[in-house]
């Protein structure tokens, strides 16, 4: 959605046509994937079809897909943006797109890049684009969240109806997904990865992080800039971490000179694993995609994990995607007209943009409604998709269920707060949207009888999910109700698959 509103239409595309009276619309879309190891763009078409009041997704042709750049740092942990800007340029150019030709899309930032040393910097690069993509800062949860819908673990694990597990094997950290019933059931990261040590082509040791030092300390290498790597010790430092990864995927707690190597909490499903399948850089060697040595232990890794891989689970799948498993872009393919039992105070709250969509599974088809319930289901669905810290305002999915009697309201009211509290404490505002009829007597319960002092936007009437971002406009005079944009991301196996009409040369093993 552009910003130009004239006589109160709402244009949806660069060359300024309207949603109004348009049946289909084909817009531009850009997925960037700026990550510590490694950065890479995507180019799309995506095609929207008018479907009653919205508009869906029925066609997505991948035009272009950039070089996958060793993200270029100027001090340890400060991205260069000036080289990582001219590589950009370079690809819109390669590409031939005009940065003002985008429509929408999503810019992910992960590792490093999320760091707020380096947000402003690479925010400058999108400048021209800012209002147009929504921007996702990704730690370790929603990373490997976003790897499983990705690589197609998610969608596999509904249309064979089974548990999939994803593992996205990557330059710093390997990220576990196990997926049942189109769900991520559970997850985990831990580290291991290709370039916790890197090279230069005579086995000069260029680079150690502190999880590599660890790993060859265990095996009593010692690793440093500077030193040699020799074959064998590459090979038995690749076994090690193998092993460690694997120790993982059983749901133990691996550990490397008594540290413990996870970075989320470990793996707790008791399912068994029906199938198995990997994505990330690693994963191109895994399958035989690649054979080109990027300076890091990425071809030995991807041995010794083959290896490990039938006892484990014998049945290994093909991922959709490997490296580029990450999003194609976000396509704005619904306006929707709020319902008008809503409530919005200070209506100055309003508007909002590119308010992240949570979807927690909430205790509401009782009777009782747990308010503890409520708020652990909140507080989980925040860990899952990095947005405990309460930095940024989310939007609260609430598919309302039974009466709204005062027992109830006040039992939900209560949990979603006690939920949200991290995210009230920052000054945002309480933002709910539900699909029924409910959110004015939500709103007013919450200002009411429970005094928040928190600017409060309960608003109802529309449907939402996971990978949802919507923007929020003011409240029309005439209906009383609140136009909603919603951006969802696109993964590569959400729709029709496109062409690739470049010959892209292989990656190096990062993620």
């Amino acid at each position: 959605m552009t910003d130009d509103n004239q006589g109160g239409r709402i244009f949806f595309s660069s060359t300024g046509r309207s949603l109004e009276g348009e049946d289909e619309i084909c817009v531009l879309s850009v997925g960037v994937d700026i990550g510590s190891s490694t950065s890479h763009l995507v180019f799309s078409r995506i095609v929207l079809e008018r479907l009653d009041s919205r508009y869906v997704v029925t066609e997505r042709e991948t035009f272009y897909g950039s070089d996958i750049l060793l993200t270029p740092y100027s001090a340890e942990e400060t991205i260069d943006a000036d080289a990582l800007g001219a590589f950009i340029k370079k690809e819109y150019i390669d590409a031939k797109v005009e940065p003002d030709e985008i429509d929408t899309g999503a810019l992910i930032l992960t590792g490093v890049a999320v760091r707020r040393k380096n947000a402003r910097a690479i925010g400058d690069l999108f400048a021209k684009q800012a209002g147009k993509l929504v921007a996702v800062s990704a730690g370790d949860s929603m990373e490997t969240v976003m790897a499983a819908y990705g690589s197609g673990a998610v969608a596999r694990s509904i249309r064979d109806a089974c548990v999939v597990m994803n593992v996205d094997v990557g330059g710093g950290t390997s990220k576990i997904a196990v997926c049942a019933d189109g769900k991520v059931a559970d997850l985990t990261a831990l580290d291991v990865g290709a370039r916790l040590v890197c090279l230069d082509p005579d086995g000069k040791i260029l680079r150690v992080e502190e999880a590599g030092r660890r790993f060859g300390a265990e095996l009593g290498i010692d690793l440093k800039a500077g030193g040699m790597l020799t074959l064998d010790q590459g090979r038995a430092i690749a076994a090690l971490m193998a092993d460690r990864l694997f120790e993982a995927m059983r749901g133990g707690t691996p550990q490397a000179q008594g540290a413990s190597l996870l970075r989320l909490d470990p793996l707790t499903h008791g399912e068994p694993v029906a199938q198995i399948q990997f994505s990330g850089g690693v994963s191109e060697f895994i399958y035989g995609n690649e054979t080109k040595k990027f300076g890091d232990l990425g071809p030995l890794l991807a041995a010794e994990i083959r290896v490990r891989v039938d006892a484990f689970c014998p049945r290994l799948e093909p991922s959709i995607e490997g490296i580029r498993a990450t999003v194609v872009g976000a396509s704005q393919y619904t306006i929707q007209l709020s319902g008008s039992t809503i409530y919005v105070s200070p209506l100055d709250a309003l508007p909002l943009r590119n308010v992240p969509v949570i979807a927690p599974t909430l205790p509401l088809d009782g009777e009782i409604i747990d308010p503890t319930a409520v708020a652990r289901a909140v507080q989980s669905m925040l860990k899952r998709l990095d947005l405990a810290d309460g930095e940024q305002p989310v939007a609260v999915f609430v598919p309302w269920r039974g009466s709204a009697t005062f027992q109830r309201l006040d039992a939900f009211c209560h949990g979603v707060v006690d939920g949200l509290s991290t995210v009230l404490a920052h000054g945002h505002p309480v933002i709910l949207a539900g699909d029924g009829d409910v959110g004015g007597l939500i709103g007013i319960h919450l200002r009411e009888e429970m005094k928040i002092e928190s600017p409060i936007v309960s608003i109802d009437g529309l449907e939402l999910k996971a990978f949802d971002y919507i923007d929020i406009g003011a409240m029309l005079d005439a209906s009383g109700a609140v136009p909603v944009v919603i951006k969802s991301l696109i993964f590569p196996g959400n729709t029709l698959p496109g062409s690739e009409k470049r010959s892209v040369e292989r990656a190096p093993a990062t993620a």
